[in-house]
């Protein structure tokens, strides 16, 4: 259909502007992930506006109301960025073999747990301490706990080190620290809406978040290792990849029904076939769709962007202080849980769980919606998460150099582990 021209174009310039930016990027020794979210900033609209304006097409189909014709473009592009992240953690699943995650399951809960109370007690403490009203403070702190491990992943799995301890600790964390902010926002939208604290309800969501996470991640992988091969006798082409995707897409749905982020439930399908991928060379017939659809995420991260808040002289120097407290807060809180490990691991652990990207712009957004965040506020919390998550690639890469160098010597002297 005609209106679809507005949509495909969106793709089309997002995909290949994506493409060109991060080979340039990785030509010059630095992760695709910054220039691709640079790429969203540029051609986003608040900047060039290569991207998210309906052409005439889309216009005429919502009767020329721009406003409800723009929306709907940035829906389209908003599915397109929420699958390319789904496939993104479900690769990083597929590396990731649950006995490995076992080994640092204690550290991870404390990274989790350490990551997710000081930011927020500071963040809290800090608007409180600034005149802010209590809900309001709240909803900056509850915006300063989740870590958006898209960003971090990303780089891990382009550097090769996602089979690093430092990687799995972080990867593990991520789960404690998506069902712990869950819990945060239940108790700070119960106050912001009622007043009081709803217990049953926040009980409730704990003990089914914790099961599902539990069941799936133990439950499945011994139910792939037993029974995957059936899908040998399954007469569609390529079988083992279509149950992996409806796996994948089948998880992330329950995840994102009982209020964890649809890329808890991806990543645990993919960490349940973890241990037949390599069999069923899942990752190498699956890379196309990666490299299509990853991209689109971080672009479309990128292009919610809106350059001018940093020229607003009310609002940027607010934003600077809640972004230093919620990179401090966070690396320091998730770095003290790697104690007893090296400097460096309990660095690239910390910095590894600093990026909020769009986790806290959904919080800061849902606080808006019930009309307890101002837009001022909200602003700040753009500020940092924008903030928060273009620094950390650079520092990740830096980082980890040493972790990339020791990988490749061990590729070079054990026959066959590059290809893994």
């Amino acid at each position: 259909m005609p209106a679809a021209v507005s949509i495909l174009t969106d793709l089309l310039i997002i995909f290949v502007a994506a493409k060109l930016v991060g080979e340039l990027f990785t030509r010059i020794g630095q992760p695709a992930v910054i220039g691709e979210l640079l790429v969203g900033v540029l051609i986003g609209p608040f900047a060039l506006g290569l991207i998210g304006r309906p052409g005439p097409e889309l216009l005429e189909l919502f009767h020329d109301d721009p406003a409800v014709a723009t929306e709907a473009l940035h829906l389209a592009l908003e599915v397109f960025a929420e699958v390319g992240v789904v496939v993104l953690l479900f690769f990083v699943g597929l590396e990731t073999r649950l006995d490995d995650m076992l080994k640092v399951g204690w550290r991870a809960a404390i990274v989790g747990v350490l990551g997710v109370l000081l930011p927020f007690v500071a963040g809290t403490a800090l608007m409180l301490a600034l005149g802010e009203p209590t809900i309001e403070s709240l909803f900056i702190g509850v915006a300063l706990v989740a870590t958006s491990v898209g960003i971090t992943a990303r780089v891990l799995r382009d550097l090769g080190v996602l089979d690093a301890q430092e990687a799995r600790i972080i990867l593990g964390a991520a789960v404690f620290d998506d069902i712990l902010g869950l819990l945060m926002l239940t108790i700070a939208s119960g106050i912001g809406s009622t007043g009081e604290v709803n217990v049953g309800q926040v009980i409730t969501i704990a003990v089914l978040a914790l099961g599902f996470t539990a069941v799936v991640a133990l439950a499945g992988t011994w139910a792939a290792r037993r029974w995957f091969h059936l899908v040998d006798r399954l007469q569609i082409d390529n079988a083992p990849v279509v149950v992996s995707l409806a796996l994948m897409l089948g998880l992330a749905v329950l995840a994102a029904a009982i209020g964890l982020a649809a890329i808890i439930g991806a990543f645990l399908a993919g960490m349940m076939l973890a241990e037949i991928a390599e069999e069923y060379e899942l990752g190498r017939k699956m890379l196309p769709l990666y490299e299509f659809l990853v991209p689109f995420f971080f672009v479309v991260t990128g292009s919610l962007v809106d350059p001018r808040l940093f020229l607003q002289r009310e609002t940027i120097g607010l934003a600077l202080l809640v972004t230093i407290v919620a990179i401090v807060t966070k690396a320091a809180g998730a770095g003290l849980g790697g104690v007893g490990l090296s400097g460096r691991s309990m660095s690239i652990i910390g910095v590894g769980m600093v990026p909020r990207g769009e986790v806290g712009l959904i919080v800061a957004s849902i606080g808006l919606s019930m009309g307890v965040v101002e837009h001022r506020l909200f602003s700040v919390v753009v500020v940092m998460a924008v903030a928060t998550t273009l620094i950390v690639p650079p520092i990740l890469n830096w980082l980890l150099r040493p972790l990339v160098e020791a990988h490749r010597l061990q590729a070079a002297e054990v026959p066959g582990h590059a290809d893994r």
